[in-house]
């Protein structure tokens, strides 16, 4: 599996972006998908997860609320759509993924296996 994150870009505090990342492979579909972020000078993080075993969706306290996760699976791309965005989330977003998540590692960044490159968003204040 491969892929390939997109979407960041400069937006003013309270604004939104919507972040995709196109995904390839012939097992991607079944894969649990989810989106990391590293903000300049921390550790990287999770922000949230679309788990296919259950398939439900799963967030971080701090953008609960204001990001949704998404998948179209027949596009095979994987949506983040952040709304009220503040200077703090300021990060390079990753998006991720793995064929078997275990649903008490879906916040661990070791239980992805594929990456994609990261897309930088920057929120000013």
């Amino acid at each position: 599996v491969q892929l390939q994150a997109s979407g960041g870009g400069l937006v003013q505090a309270g604004g939104s972006l919507r972040l995709s990342c196109a995904a390839s492979g012939r097992s991607e579909s079944s894969h649990s998908v989810a989106w990391f972020r590293q903000a300049p000078g921390k550790e990287r993080e999770f922000v949230a997860a679309l788990r296919t075993n259950d398939g439900r969706a799963y967030y971080a306290d701090s953008v609960k609320g204001r990001f949704t996760i998404s998948r179209d699976a027949a596009k095979m791309t994987i949506w983040l759509q952040m709304n009220s965005l503040t200077f703090e989330n300021t990060a390079v977003y990753y998006c991720a993924s793995n064929r078997r998540l275990i649903l008490s590692e879906v916040r661990r960044i070791g239980a992805y296996n594929y990456w994609g490159q990261g897309t930088e968003v920057t929120v000013s204040s």
